[in-house]
């Protein structure tokens, strides 16, 4: 079975699939930011698209969303709206699979994948760097100014919970 893993957010998705054996299939980013601002109209979107993936999909685990006020970074209305957002991409993935997602912490799943983002170090950048050596289907676009393209930081991130969910449906299954 393959292993789908998701970074949710109201303005872009990451979206990873792994393969039985743990092989990059899929490493897309979802724009929302074009789309309808209610959450339900950007919900119909990502089913959508979720329905065009074609690989029969046995693991679902996404990233948490924010569970905590960080000063100048997000607010309390920002923190609700991600977390129905995601309970609303979570029930349609139960729904679309028939598997309950489970989920990792953004810290969790990068150090579980041997991640190390030194102090001051832009977190994201550590994430896309890492792939770029270890991951050989892994491939960034980067803006006329030598930046990622919209969208990078989102799917480098959807296949380190990807990675994570893979070896928990490993260990899962060889228990069995």
């Amino acid at each position: 079975m393959n292993t789908l893993g998701l970074d949710i957010s109201t303005s872009c998705v990451g979206v990873t699939v792994l393969d039985k054996d743990g092989n990059l299939v899929v490493c897309e980013s979802w724009d929302l930011r074009k789309t309808d601002k209610d959450l339900l109209f950007k919900a119909e979107f990502i089913e959508e698209k979720l329905r065009n993936i074609k690989q029969q999909i046995g693991f679902i685990m996404i990233e948490e969303p924010l569970q905590r006020f960080l000063p100048g970074r997000s607010s309390i209305k920002t923190i609700l709206k991600l977390a129905k957002f995601n309970a609303i991409i979570s029930y349609i993935c139960k729904n679309m699979y028939g598997v309950v997602p489970e989920y990792v912490s953004a810290n969790s799943s990068r150090k579980k994948c041997g991640i190390v983002t030194p102090k001051g170090c832009n977190v994201k950048m550590v994430v896309v760097e890492h792939f770029l050596k270890t991951e050989p289907k892994f491939t960034v676009e980067y803006t006329r100014h030598g930046n990622p393209i919209h969208g990078t930081f989102d799917r480098a991130d959807s296949l380190v919970v990807a990675k994570v969910g893979y070896d928990i449906w490993k260990a899962k299954n060889s228990e069995s």
